[in-house]
């Protein structure tokens, strides 16, 4: 494995830091990335039996705790829609889901999974005082909330910060790729620079 995969610092953020930037988070580790994931949101939130009957939890609740708690209300409709895969899934990776808003850690790249967490992430990030001046990239690759759009989310992320890893001059090269990458997936990606 070349050795700058492991220093170059990104993050996954989504709403919930369940199903798109864990799955992210999940295939970067594997290929040996350091990373990490996180949600914006006040509360995390789960698809419950109907519109409306959320299942609620909050950010210091564990991936188990979920997963038993959903196991005990309806197993079958849980593993059905895949919930019950998915949770099981982020509790192999880490203990709970954790808010972008209570991290002080520096990255070096932020990939966001929907337009309004990248803005809340930007405005977090701008909101702070600027200590280092290290840059940080937040790039936005919009994935659909279901769990095949994640799977191909992850792949995207993935491939970008391995052609990331291998620009010699990431700061000036970088807007060039994601254009690239803009036609090869037909998506459009938003990026901009933040310090720290």
């Amino acid at each position: 494995m070349d050795l700058r995969w492991s220093s170059l610092r990104v993050a996954v953020v989504c709403s919930n830091n369940q199903n798109r930037s864990m799955e992210a988070h999940g295939l970067l580790s594997k290929r040996g990335f350091n990373v990490r994931s996180f949600g914006t949101g006040a509360h995390v939130r789960l698809p419950g039996p109907a519109p409306g009957k959320q299942n609620v939890y909050d950010f210091r609740t564990t991936y188990d705790e979920m997963f038993h708690d959903l196991l005990r209300k309806d197993e079958n409709f849980y593993a059905q829609n895949g919930i019950l895969r998915m949770l099981d899934r982020n509790r192999r990776i880490k203990l709970r889901p954790e808010r972008f808003q209570d991290c002080e850690d520096e990255f070096d790249l932020i990939f966001t999974c929907k337009e309004l967490v990248y803005d809340k992430v930007v405005e977090v990030l701008n909101s702070r005082e600027q200590v280092t001046c290290q840059p940080v990239h937040v790039i936005n690759v919009d994935i659909v909330d279901n769990h095949r759009e994640a799977t191909q989310g992850a792949l995207i992320i993935c491939e970008i910060c391995q052609c990331i890893q291998h620009l010699s001059d990431m700061e000036n090269d970088i807007d060039g790729m994601l254009q690239t990458f803009e036609k090869k997936t037909g998506k459009a990606f938003l990026h901009t620079v933040c310090f720290y």
